[in-house]
């Protein structure tokens, strides 16, 4: 997901934050997790009254490892990225980490050919963005960007 953050009244420049999209909210991935590890524990219930005594058992440990996956799946979802282009700096943000910083005039944007990667790059050093975009969003980032560098006072590609 591709937001654009409106700047400060008097700001030259932009600000753009890249989000994973996702699927389901906090809600719904809960209450995935309770209809897979309802009917799990359906299964095993009617395993013990079979007579598989260790049904209970590895439902248990089953409930934990799909607990344990939807909850590393929604901590993935929430990793984003910040590009925040001014009169005098572009900068990347991971977090709280800055992994790109440059000044406009000096920064390129090339887009890939095969696979639509969109990465900046000035004096020998380059990042990628929006990795974690489908194909349509990435092609839409470039586009913003390439709009954004252009944009102030004419001096960017």
């Amino acid at each position: 997901m591709i937001e654009v953050v409106p700047t400060r009244s008097g700001d030259a420049g932009a600000q753009l934050r890249l989000r994973p999209p996702r699927a389901l909210t906090a809600r719904q991935f809960r209450a995935l997790f309770a209809a897979l590890a309802g009917a799990m524990w359906l299964v095993a219930g009617l395993g013990w009254l079979a007579g598989n005594v260790f049904a209970p058992a590895f439902a248990l440990l089953h409930s934990a490892g799909v607990a344990l996956a939807l909850r590393w799946l929604w901590r993935s979802g929430e990793r984003g990225e910040e590009i925040a282009i001014g009169p005098s700096a572009v900068e990347v943000r991971r977090g709280a980490d800055v992994v790109f910083r440059a000044h406009p005039h000096w920064v390129r944007m090339n887009v890939g050919r095969d696979d639509g990667r969109v990465t900046l790059s000035s004096s020998g050093r380059s990042v990628e963005v929006g990795a974690f975009l489908g194909p349509d969003e990435r092609s839409q980032l470039a586009r913003c960007l390439k709009d954004f560098l252009a944009a102030p006072e004419g001096r960017n590609r």
